[in-house]
């Protein structure tokens, strides 16, 4: 496998079944490959791995990715960490989906905020948005969250206390 270190800046650049650390360009398509880092205007990921992506739009299909920072968001069976857009539409396994327009479909996301939030057969664990539609499974909602928190306080405290009692110094 080539390894290069860093990539020129160029108009296009087709990566294939190669590591890259950082690349920059206009247009980037990667097939089976990985990069550390992704500077460019549009990206089409396919089956491929990236830890940060800073593009004006990407498109990724079957990859996984770290960190996503971008315009315009389009994945589809793809695991991601966290994406930060304008509009975002993902679909398969997600951390963190920010964005101003949002759509989930068939998948599992963590959180989920944004303005405009249409969810289509997904699961979420948090969904925070101005205008949300769809058919929508929220794992938990925020009387379940308000009770999580107070029981797994009250363990913690009554954790520490008995830790207190049991280890003093005599």
């Amino acid at each position: 496998m080539i390894e290069p270190e860093e990539s020129a800046e160029s108009q296009v650049t087709n990566i294939s079944r190669s590591r890259v650390q950082v690349l920059n360009a206009e247009l980037v398509r990667m097939h089976q490959a990985a990069a550390a880092t992704i500077n460019t205007g549009e990206a089409g990921l396919q089956q491929s791995a990236a830890a940060n992506v800073n593009a004006n739009s990407l498109s990724a299909y079957q990859s996984a990715l770290a960190s996503v920072e971008a315009e315009e968001a389009l994945s589809q069976r793809s695991v991601i960490g966290y994406v930060q857009a304008e509009k975002a539409s993902v679909n398969g396994y997600t951390g963190v989906v920010v964005a101003e327009s949002a759509e989930v479909h068939y998948g599992m996301t963590g959180l989920v905020a944004g303005r405009n939030v249409d969810v289509g057969g997904a699961r979420t664990v948090f969904l925070v948005g101005r205008n949300i539609s769809g058919n929508v499974t929220v794992l938990m909602d925020p009387r379940s969250a308000l009770i999580a928190g107070l029981t797994g306080g009250l363990f913690a405290g009554l954790m520490l206390l008995l830790g207190r009692v049991l280890f003093r110094r005599k």
